[in-house]
């Protein structure tokens, strides 16, 4: 599979694609700026140069997500805003543990551009009737300001409104963005020290309501590179006999393991409660030393019939409400636990910290919160 970075140098492919800001350059061997210093001047660029088009007014994005799983078309929307960070584990509320490389390069990027270039995805409980009923007139109103499909085939569409009600049904969920979270947290950190309060103390997310919408969320399986996993539990024929019997509510995995030169199928019943990554963490991986992390349980199967791993545990499914659960149970999920599937696009919308002049007054998601608007 070529990489992104690799795709984006592809005959073809535009200059102006956002993953160049994401990924930036790699600096040249006589000590040329860094990819993070490249990253800044391409964002300046593209500022300078019209690229880039500033809505004048602080607005709200409706955004609409249109796909298709297990044979059946959907659609999810919800609204990107600006939430305030002051509500960290009580209004804004994480479910994974993150990992310190990711955060630090990420905090490099956002150093260097100051600004946040792909919304964090959070859901709430809902539901939140008033806000569907918004949603629905914004995105029936008139065409989209921005539109493109993925190389997934899902829609993303977004349009921009002056108004919206305050999303309301609890605190906010991270689905996607832990990292990038925990990113503008050290950096809102940092910048108060300097400089009080601003513009860091606030984060660009897509709210989404859980209850109405129902966001899929799909599993991440483990691969054991090195180690060994239990053999637990009754044979299966072969993985689409496994990947059948896999369930979120009955707390059923699956181990695909490699034996001399064999490759056997069984499926695991863990004890506990759903999501079924916690038991199969705490309980299967024990003598793992090295895992990989796959959303595809195709790949990960022929892995280990490559002989390149040992073995790979096959989760199921989740639902944003089972989350939620453990949450409220104080407890988290291991890394890369969720892949609450489709994400907002990346560029579809950039905030720029220099464009705001008056540090954001909103907090997170409860019933007297208010997200603001994004510049």
């Amino acid at each position: 599979m070529v990489d992104e970075r690799t795709r984006l140098r592809l005959e073809g492919a535009s200059p102006y694609n956002v993953v160049r800001l994401d990924l930036g350059e790699d600096g040249a061997a006589n000590g040329a700026a860094s990819r993070y210093a490249r990253s800044a001047e391409l964002l300046a660029a593209w500022r300078r140069d019209g690229v880039l088009r500033r809505v004048e007014d602080p607005s709200l994005f409706p955004y609409e997500m249109r796909f298709t799983l297990a044979g059946r078309e959907r659609r999810i929307r919800g609204l990107v805003a600006l939430v305030g960070l002051d509500g960290w584990g009580t209004d804004i509320v994480p479910h994974e543990r993150t990992m310190a490389a990711p955060v630090e390069d990420r905090l490099r990027l956002l150093r260097a551009i100051r600004a946040n270039i792909s919304p964090v995805y959070a859901v709430f409980r809902g539901p939140d009737d008033a806000l569907a009923g918004r949603l629905a007139e914004a995105v029936e109103d008139g065409p989209p300001l921005v539109a493109a499909r993925d190389e997934d085939g899902v829609e993303h569409r977004l349009w921009v409104s002056a108004s919206l009600p305050s999303p309301q049904g609890g605190p906010l969920l991270i689905a996607d963005g832990h990292h990038r979270t925990a990113t503008a947290l050290r950096y809102r950190e940092e910048m108060r020290a300097k400089a009080g309060r601003g513009p860091w103390d606030s984060l660009m997310m897509l709210l989404v309501d859980a209850s109405s919408e129902r966001p899929p969320v799909l599993p991440i399986h483990r691969v054991v590179v090195r180690g060994d996993v239990p053999q637990l539990g009754e044979a299966a024929r072969d993985l689409t006999s496994l990947l059948e019997a896999v369930d979120d509510e009955a707390m059923t995995c699956g181990v695909a393991a490699r034996r001399g030169e064999e490759v056997t199928y069984r499926i695991v019943r863990l004890e506990g409660e759903p999501p079924v990554v916690r038991a199969a963490q705490a309980s299967l991986l024990v003598r793992a030393s090295e895992l990989r992390y796959t959303h595809d349980a195709v790949e990960a199967d022929a892995q280990v019939r490559r002989g390149e791993a040992a073995a790979a545990i096959l989760l199921p499914a989740t639902s944003a409400a089972r989350i939620q659960q453990v949450i409220e149970r104080g407890e988290r999920l291991p890394e890369k636990s969720t892949f609450f599937w489709p994400k907002p696009r990346t560029g579809m919308v950039l905030r720029a910290f220099d464009d705001e002049t008056d540090p954001p007054s909103a907090t997170a998601g409860g019933s007297s919160s208010s997200p603001a608007p994004a510049s």
